[in-house]
């Protein structure tokens, strides 16, 4: 049911996240080493001082106001849908469990380095430009994609730059990836159901 390849295995896409997040999130804890400062928190912000309730639950409200954003732009707008679908096909089928490793790992790579290392030296609007170009599609019908990541990037920023830290940026970011990446995915599924040859 979730055979993707020619000879009736996935591709690897699992592996080649973790690596490559892997190596993001070991980059910003170099970053953080040359400079002597974890990329955890905004400077001047007084490291160490984190609200864990507070800041868990912003991150996780403004993910959530996202969500809702993002699908009534799918449902009411045709280049929403559009971007869905495309999105979906290049994510192709993923299990619940697989959705929140990859928003998981994705979220704490990207917040520590754009976030944590990033912005304190290119500021807001530095590095959330660098966050859509990181997302930045080859096919020009995904560009829509770009420039909600854009967006999402001046987001995350503010978020870093209200609590002094990357806590509430990771979990937004982690609640609008773990929910977002199964709706495509369950997306994919449908269009490929309805369009796949009948068996009867």
């Amino acid at each position: 049911e979730e055979d993707d390849g020619p000879d009736g295995s996935r591709p690897p896409l699992l592996p080649m996240a973790g690596l490559f997040y892997g190596l993001m999130f070991a980059g910003a804890l170099i970053w953080g080493a040359i400079e002597g400062r974890p990329p955890v928190f905004a400077p001047g912000s007084g490291s160490g001082e984190v609200d864990w309730g507070a800041h868990l639950s912003l991150g996780v409200g403004v993910g959530l106001v996202v969500v809702v954003i993002s699908e009534l732009i799918t449902r009411f707008t045709g280049w929403g849908e559009r971007t869905a679908q495309l999105l979906g096909e290049t994510m192709g089928p993923l299990s619940a469990t697989e959705a929140i490793w990859l928003a998981l790992a994705s979220a704490i790579a990207e917040e520590l380095l754009f976030r944590g290392a990033i912005q304190p030296h290119l500021g807001l609007v530095g590095a959330s430009l660098l966050f859509g170009v990181a997302h930045m599609a080859p096919r020009r019908e995904l560009l829509p994609w770009t420039l909600m990541a854009i967006v999402a990037g001046f987001l995350l920023g503010g978020l870093f730059e209200l609590t002094g830290n990357v806590l509430a940026p990771i979990a937004a970011h982690f609640t609008v990836n773990a929910i977002n990446l199964r709706q495509l995915s369950k997306r994919f599924a449908e269009k490929a159901e309805g369009s796949g040859p009948k068996d009867d």
